[in-house]
């Protein structure tokens, strides 16, 4: 098991961890190291145990903070699903009736009809 020397609030620390996670454990470090850091920054040199807690407990808040957001995003998310999910359900159905060849053939033979006999009116009152 590698172990990995990490730096938190200006204090030296050897700790143990999986191959391979040694990327992970020093990113998490860093992150400890910053609110402990912020931590020295404002109230000064702290016992050992004491700056450990509060940059935990920061970190924490932080992190609380952040899933709030996430399930509120979440939860919009999911809205929008049964949305889009509603509106391709009650998408309108339109029908376009298809009329048989036969309706369509007289169809063409009275509109034959009605020119012709247009144009047989057309003559008379122009003769």
């Amino acid at each position: 098991m590698p172990d990995v020397r990490i730096v938190i609030g200006g204090r030296e620390f050897d700790v143990s961890c999986q191959p391979g996670e040694e990327h992970f454990l020093r990113a998490a470090a860093k992150l400890l190291d910053n609110e402990a850091q912020s931590l020295v920054s404002q109230i000064g040199r702290l016992p050992e145990a004491r700056m450990l807690l509060m940059a935990g407990l920061m970190l924490a808040d932080k992190t609380a903070g952040l899933e709030d957001q996430l399930r509120a995003a979440e939860d919009r998310a999911a809205l929008a699903e049964r949305v889009a999910s509603d509106a391709r359900t009650q998408v309108e159905r339109v029908e376009v009736p298809v009329l048989p060849q036969p309706v369509l053939d007289t169809m063409a033979e009275i509109a034959a009809r009605a020119e012709a006999l247009a144009d047989q009116i057309e003559e008379r009152l122009a003769g």
